[in-house]
């Protein structure tokens, strides 16, 4: 008889017996270990030689579970990230976080003006820029006690301000560990990007976080990335970045940007963009001058002097930049985009920041 009971049965049941068997000897084991050893792969796929014709329902609901597992890349360094990737935080997010909480015990640090005496102090009153505004001096006080705040990996905002920033300026869908060579990759000059935030604090983080939150000046920040990388100009870009962040925060205590923020009534915004006017301005010089690592100190010390000296004018030019970027046109870098050759992030560079250089001479004239 074609098709008969014992004939079946010879062929179909051992088939049935084992796949009840796997299923039984799996059924006690957790979902994330079976994900961990690839047995849900093996059991959804192709494997050893066994094709499966009708699956079963504990086969499906099996597989819908993998699916639904999130992909984990393997850690780096020593500290562990949660096991669900943060969602990105905007620049609002994290700077109402600050607005929320008790800054009092950092805000007793700040020094919100530069005090001057003697002359100096006639001369500043007479021809210096403008005071601000009564008005906006909390505003500015906030700023500057942001400055004195560290990176505390215990904190869940800023541990998402630091999965944002990695996760734009590199492109991964994936969290990464909080401490790690990784950072290294983006220009930090140790696994733990706390360690190079002397002199700005969270700010630094901040001002990263408000480049790449921007789909603009997100194309400037990864544009300059490119430039760090360059097989000769190379750069630490966020320590670079980090000292733009001190430059800014002298310029807001010397009054320098007063005029700017009574004008549009605001502080932060104006100091986020002297922030990314100052780094546009020096990417433009480190790459037209062809400028290297070694002259890194003195190009800092140089643009600190130029941007306290003319922030009008390179607010100005980030504005002529934005405009561009909206309209598609060539950037500020040059048509040439850093193209050339990508060198790997090199741990032997020597930089000297804004704070480790002596005060220019008398002799001594550093331009830009």
């Amino acid at each position: 008889m074609r098709g008969g009971g014992p004939e079946v049965e010879s062929v179909s049941a051992p088939p049935c017996d084992k796949d009840s068997s796997a299923l039984l000897a799996f059924r006690g084991i957790p979902i994330s270990e079976l994900k961990n050893h690839g047995i849900l792969r093996a059991l959804t796929t192709e494997a050893n030689g066994w094709e499966p014709g009708a699956v079963s329902t504990e086969v499906l609901r099996a597989q819908e579970e993998w699916e639904a597992v999130e992909s984990i890349q393997p850690e780096t360094g020593s500290q562990a990230r949660s096991d669900q990737p943060g969602q990105l935080i905007s620049f609002g997010e994290a700077l109402q976080h600050f607005q929320t909480v008790d800054l009092s015990s950092f805000k007793k640090r700040i020094q919100p003006t530069i005090r001057r005496t003697g002359l100096a102090a006639l001369r500043h009153r007479l021809f210096g820029p403008p005071k601000l505004h009564q008005g906006l001096r909390e505003e500015r006080d906030l700023v500057l006690t942001i400055a004195q705040c560290g990176l505390d990996s215990q904190d869940p905002m800023h541990g998402r301000v630091l999965q944002t920033i990695y996760k734009k300026l590199t492109g991964s869908k994936f969290d990464c560990a909080l401490l790690g060579d990784h950072w290294e990759d983006l220009g930090f000059q140790g696994a733990n990007p706390a360690t190079d935030l002397r002199g700005a604090g969270f700010l630094a983080l901040l001002h990263l976080l408000y480049l790449v939150m921007d789909s603009k000046t997100l194309l400037m920040a990864q544009e300059i990335l490119r430039l760090s990388r360059h097989h000769i100009q190379q750069f630490p870009f966020c320590l670079m970045s980090v000292n733009i962040t001190r430059i800014a925060i002298q310029a807001l205590r010397e009054e320098c940007l007063s005029r700017e923020c009574n004008r549009r009534q605001q502080v932060i915004p104006v100091v986020n963009s002297f922030y990314a006017a100052t780094f546009l301005h020096l990417a433009h010089v480190w790459r037209t001058q062809h400028k290297t690592i070694s002259d890194s100190g003195f190009v800092l010390k140089d643009l600190e002097m130029w941007a306290k000296k003319s922030p009008r004018r390179l607010l100005k030019t980030l504005e002529i930049y934005l405009a561009g970027v909206s309209k598609g046109q060539a950037s500020l870098l040059g048509a040439q985009k850093c193209s050339g050759q990508q060198a790997p992030p090199s741990k032997d560079l020597t930089f000297t920041g804004v704070c480790d250089l002596p005060p220019p001479s008398s002799k001594g004239r550093w331009l830009i």
